[in-house]
């Protein structure tokens, strides 16, 4: 019986935790048949089975990690099925996630190899019965001593159930002030370990400045299908024009310094804080822009955004104006260069013409790579797209 082992993820992966298993044992597959979901670090993918044939077993309950090449599912039938080892060339599966590609390749049908099964007597050794490095991982992590777990494995062995159960008596026995754990994995892992990396390697600076908006919410009023993020995002690729150091990133002892701008910004899912990226926004008007952010905020929503869909930013804009808060220390999506930030539009006195006014203000902030540009260039971004807000007509004239 062949077994399908959970492919390459792509993009640094090493795991996935499973969704929801769309296919049950005794079930009918066919070659390419989605057969279950799988969470990773980036998105929510569906696995194409690469095999036809009945189910027989599948490896895994929701909410379980496996290791990229870890047995998924195990296919029986006698259609497909060779000697260890043995691929045969012939019209099939391509492949490999959806979501992630697919081959471009002649497409070939994927054999696996049989299942190594034990059939003998296990031999006994004086190392604990584990063979699965997630396992291990798990309980290093933990401070769990495998010589005192009882595996109810086959033969043994010590599935991640037999360690998930101990760290479940440690937390019945520990004291109540220990409070809740929040596993750090998945979408939660990426987004700290990304931001770690920003904070440890690029010497930010930030710059904020004070902004009538006033004109600006009356753009938005007249243009009905474009919204507020939109229109600063419109702005923003019009001041890297201008500014195209802050477009860049450093790379060894080089400032690149990039042509295309793929505007990347922050959407708050239920899965956690993520960045979905528009390409290429320099080729894009205020409408299209706001079509494009629009669509990727829905889909990162639904969680069926690809991981190409989360990476390659050059450039963040971020409205946690929706928060309720006027400002914000935005870390840098590494390996960006900046990262512009607008609070929320409040009223506020503001001077007009010499006489006291109330007007709609907000709070426009800019953290910078101090390596790609000085405080100049990154003021005169800033002030650039101040400029734009307090006066958006004569800005959209550029378009």
């Amino acid at each position: 019986m062949p077994d399908f082992l959970l492919p390459d993820l792509g993009e640094g992966l090493t795991e996935g935790e499973i969704v929801t298993w769309l296919v049950s044992v005794g079930d009918k597959v066919s070659v390419d048949q989605p057969v279950v979901e799988v969470e990773t670090a980036k998105a929510v993918v569906e696995v194409p089975c690469p095999f036809e044939g009945v189910v027989t077993a599948t490896h895994g309950k929701a909410g379980e990690s496996l290791a990229v090449g870890a047995v998924l599912l195990t296919v029986g039938g006698d259609e497909g099925f060779q000697e260890p080892g043995v691929v045969v060339p012939e019209q099939g599966s391509g492949n490999v996630l959806i979501g992630y590609g697919t081959s471009e390749a002649p497409r070939r049908r994927r054999r696996a190899r049989a299942a190594q099964v034990m059939t003998s007597a296990p031999v006994v050794t004086a190392r604990p019965g584990v063979i699965s490095p997630l396992v291990r991982r798990l309980a290093r992590e933990n401070g769990v001593d495998l010589d005192r777990v009882t595996g109810t494995g086959p033969s043994g062995i010590i599935r991640r159930h037999d360690v998930e159960q101990e760290l479940a008596k440690r937390a019945a026995t520990a004291p109540a002030a220990e409070g809740r754990r929040i596993p750090l994995k998945g979408l939660r892992k990426t987004v700290a370990d990304k931001l770690s990396t920003s904070r440890r390697e690029i010497p930010e600076a930030t710059v904020w400045v004070d902004v009538d908006a006033t004109a600006f919410l009356e753009a938005r009023a007249a243009l009905k299908d474009v919204g507020l993020l939109a229109l600063l995002a419109r702005f923003t690729v019009l001041g890297l024009r201008k500014f195209p150091e802050l477009n860049s990133r450093v790379e060894g002892d080089e400032i690149v310094v990039l042509d295309r701008v793929h505007l990347g910004f922050a959407a708050q899912t239920d899965r956690g804080l993520v960045v979905p990226v528009v390409r290429d926004a320099q080729e894009l008007t205020a409408s299209a822009l706001s079509a494009a952010l629009a669509e990727r905020t829905a889909a990162a929503r639904a969680g069926r955004l690809a991981p190409a869909d989360l990476t390659g930013g050059t450039f963040t804009v971020n409205n946690y104006g929706v928060f309720g808060v006027d400002g914000s220390a935005a870390i840098i999506n590494h390996p960006e260069a900046a990262i512009l930030g607008m609070g929320r539009i409040i009223d506020r006195p503001w001077v007009v013409d010499g006489q006291l006014a109330v007007r709609k203000v907000c709070e426009l902030t800019l953290a910078f790579d101090h390596r790609v540009c000085d405080g100049a260039t990154a003021g005169g971004f800033l002030r650039y797209v101040a400029d734009c807000v307090e006066s958006p007509i004569t800005a959209l004239g550029d378009l």
